[in-house]
């Protein structure tokens, strides 16, 4: 999750599960022109569904107003495209939130786990070093994406792949099933070589206080 949509397809094709069933079937293993051929098949489908799931996260908003009010800047990278991502934009501004710049694989040359996204933001947002810029994300390569761009890098566990569920669904669990999935997720995040890891974005506040002291520290 969180890769350029194509280069996801390609990751499913070369899992070995997958590659073996393709193999079994078709007689010859996927190649470029699959990838290519399913990925078309792929974009109306995304579009059919985005709309649907494209509900902002309880507390985002509110997170990201004291996020500004600390004098911070937003930018947001994505694995969609630039129509997947306007349609996401205009979603999401009608629930009130609005970043100052948003970013998609085709406009930075690269896609995560490559920082070019990320280096694009920064500059135009302007915005440096990179090494005060905190990159959040619920998925591994959101944390590479981080790291390869000499950010910080915060994980949140509840809301990613890893977790699968819809934020109703997972509230409807029992708690030993909730704790069990965000120990999974936390553990993953961790591995990816997240610097911290939270359960929620309304968790983060004061992990941006131990940045900033520490970058403080460190002048």
């Amino acid at each position: 999750m969180g890769l350029p949509k194509k280069e996801h397809i390609r990751g499913i094709l070369a899992m070995p599960r997958v590659r073996d069933q393709w193999l079994r079937l078709f007689g010859n293993p996927p190649g470029d022109a699959e990838v290519d051929e399913m990925y078309a098949e792929f974009i109306p489908r995304q579009f059919s569904c985005l709309a649907e799931y494209s509900a902002v996260i309880p507390g985002v908003p509110e997170s990201v107003d004291r996020f500004r009010s600390r004098g911070l800047k937003i930018g947001s990278t994505t694995g969609y495209t630039r129509a997947m991502l306007d349609l996401l934009v205009e979603s999401s501004a009608k629930e009130g939130y609005v970043p100052d710049c948003s970013l998609t694989p085709e406009e930075a040359g690269s896609g995560r786990p490559h920082p070019f996204m990320m280096y694009e933001c920064a500059v135009r947002m302007q915005v440096y070093p990179l090494s005060a810029i905190a990159k959040i994300g619920d998925t591994p390569v959101d944390i590479h994406e981080g790291l390869n761009a000499g950010a910080w890098s915060i994980g949140v566990a509840g809301t990613g792949n890893m977790i699968g569920l819809s934020h109703e669904e997972f509230d409807a669990l029992p708690a030993a099933e909730k704790e069990e999935r965000l120990q999974a997720a936390r553990a993953e995040l961790e591995r990816a070589g997240a610097h911290y890891v939270v359960d929620r974005l309304q968790d983060v506040d004061p992990i941006l206080d131990d940045i900033d002291a520490r970058l403080k520290s460190a002048s």
